[in-house]
């Protein structure tokens, strides 16, 4: 692997081979995403306990300081929305240039295997790893599965990430199920959960994140269920418990409710 591509991804995945990265990117569908209207007041509590955010370029450039970031994972897939007829006919949306300037430690694009759309997404994916080795920034490949749920079992997501890394993907983004060590051992590169639809409890969200994490997951990339939390900075610190200090699911449930009354 280059110097540059080391580098880049030495930022991210931290020295004990995890990483949380906090997903800020909703709104390139959603519009304003409840809990995320206003960007700057989402990010900036929680940016000390994140080892990197996934955002696009609007966001990241109107709404975190230069002087006061954490690596950056740039979403560079969209054109589609939720009032549109198939979130899966996405493109390119912004170029390798775009993210030099923006200095950005990886790129993010969606790939939707099984979809109408799915050699369109497959192959804007080839074109950014084939940009991105060029120029020494890794992509992350996210397997979406837009409105249809059921797709999230092991058989599919271990298929969609293990296509995303023969094509060149450095890292992808998926989803817990069970039976997940078949997705995060189906293939040659690291494996982070995606949050998925916002949980009941907390103690939902621990076990699940401790479950994927021994089952193979290197980390997540997890947003709504704790900037929509309403104690969100006790339920990231949980969180990096459980990814960073091996913490149990009742270790953060204790450490949640601890912080979250002041303790």
């Amino acid at each position: 692997m280059d110097w540059g591509m080391a580098n880049r991804l030495s930022q991210l995945i931290q020295k004990d081979g995890h990483v949380l990265i906090l997903p800020v990117d909703h709104g390139y569908f959603q519009g304003p995403t409840r809990e995320l209207e206003v960007p700057r007041r989402t990010i900036e509590p929680l940016l000390a306990y994140a080892d990197g955010l996934f955002i696009t370029r609007g966001v990241l450039r109107s709404s975190v300081d230069p002087d006061n970031s954490k690596p950056v994972i740039l979403r560079v897939s969209g054109g589609t929305s939720m009032v549109g007829s198939d979130l899966a006919n996405e493109g390119i949306t912004t170029s390798l240039e775009e993210a030099i300037r923006l200095n950005v430690a990886a790129i993010g694009i969606s790939v939707f295997v099984g979809s109408d759309y799915e050699k369109q997404s497959l192959l804007n994916l080839s074109l950014l790893v084939n940009e991105g080795e060029r120029y020494g920034i890794p992509v992350m490949a996210v397997t979406a599965v837009g409105r249809e749920l059921e797709k999230r079992d092991a058989r599919y997501l271990a298929l969609a990430s293990r296509i995303a890394a023969e094509l060149g993907a450095r890292v992808v983004k998926t989803y817990w199920c069970e039976e997940f060590e078949t997705v995060a051992t189906g293939g040659p590169v690291p494996v982070i959960m995606a949050g998925g639809p916002k949980v009941d409890t907390e103690r939902e969200m621990f076990d699940f994140v401790y479950d994927g994490m021994q089952r193979g997951a290197i980390g997540v990339n997890l947003g709504r269920n704790v900037w929509q939390n309403p104690h969100p900075v006790p339920a990231i610190k949980a969180l990096r418990a459980i990814i960073h200090n091996g913490a149990t699911p009742e270790e953060a449930e204790a450490l949640f409710n601890s912080e979250k009354n002041g303790g």
